[in-house]
């Protein structure tokens, strides 16, 4: 199976973002019991403790810019290296934040999930 990895990159990123800015309790699906976050110094693992972590952020509304987005082949099992940087808007604020976040895509039939997902605010 030949797989565009940065068509694979982009449709996910759009996708997991669209998500996360409308409904992050619906990110489960993305990771597995053997996934994991580090959402700045916290690590989790496991699908239901991410998305515990996710939607206890303390923002109703957010918003995701990405500015630019990275991709790369991770192994020969057709695993995929994803980095993502951009800007956050969340809930009134004017000012957005900028962050960087990698996620490490493994196949899983014909889709893929999240094995590793890092997550920084870059502060300047």
């Amino acid at each position: 199976m030949s797989v565009d990895f940065n068509t694979v990159a982009n449709e996910f990123c759009k996708f997991y973002y669209q998500q996360f800015d409308s409904d992050r309790t619906q990110l489960g699906n993305l990771y597995r019991d053997q996934s994991m976050l580090t959402f700045e110094t916290s690590q989790l693992q496991g699908a239901k403790d991410i998305v515990e972590k996710l939607v206890s952020l303390p923002f109703q509304k957010v918003a995701h810019r990405i500015s630019t987005l990275d991709a790369q082949p991770a192994s020969a099992n057709g695993d995929i290296l994803v980095m993502v940087t951009g800007e956050l808007l969340i809930d009134e604020e004017q000012n957005p934040q900028r962050y960087s976040q990698v996620f490490h895509l493994n196949p899983d039939g014909n889709s893929y999930y999240v094995f590793n997902d890092i997550f920084r605010l870059n502060y300047s």
